[in-house]
């Protein structure tokens, strides 16, 4: 073997090594958070609550295409206070149980249309769980909140007109 091909081996060796672990992941959020211990499965089903509220359709894209989820996650974390974080957390972990209890299947085997009704029957009932009730009324905020704020609908959606905006000669003078 050539001295060369082996240190180039062995650079390609040591480079793997040093790459290994972060390929492996070790099950937490694909964002940082400082606040919030958010595991990847969590952050699928947030992913998945995300896109029952704002589903794909044809001509525009979801919630999970949008990552909706993680702007909300993200905004929980830097925003809220820790009450609401505890909260948010400890519904995000009753949502499979009590689907379970409603539906009789996890939160993420559920269709679109069904993971609506169950929100929405979760957010009229005034006895459900406080966490889970909490849990949705802060992600359907933000959801929207980042749904309004996205590069999708200021680019596509809305069509902003600068000011002082087009001139109209048309346009009726009616008596002041």
């Amino acid at each position: 073997m050539k001295r060369r091909s082996a240190i180039k081996n062995l650079m390609i060796f040591a480079g793997g090594i040093y790459l290994l672990p972060s390929c492996a992941g070790d099950g937490k959020s694909s964002i940082e958070l400082k606040n919030l211990d958010i595991l990847v499965g969590e952050e699928a089903l947030l992913g998945e609550v995300a896109e029952a509220m704002i589903p794909k359709t044809s001509d525009a894209p979801g919630a999970r295409d949008l990552n909706l989820h993680l702007f909300t996650l993200k905004m929980v974390d830097d925003c809220h206070s820790a009450k609401d974080q505890k909260a948010f957390k400890a519904g995000l972990a009753s949502l499979n149980k009590i689907s379970l209890e409603k539906n009789n299947k996890p939160f993420n085997q559920l269709d679109a249309v069904a993971g609506a009704r169950f929100i929405e029957s979760t957010l009229k009932d005034t006895g459900s769980d406080p966490a889970l009730r909490t849990f949705f009324e802060i992600t359907k905020r933000r959801v929207i909140q980042g749904f309004t704020n996205s590069k999708y609908v200021m680019t596509d959606l809305k069509q902003y007109e600068m000011v002082p905006g087009r001139y109209n000669g048309y346009f009726p003078v009616g008596k002041g």
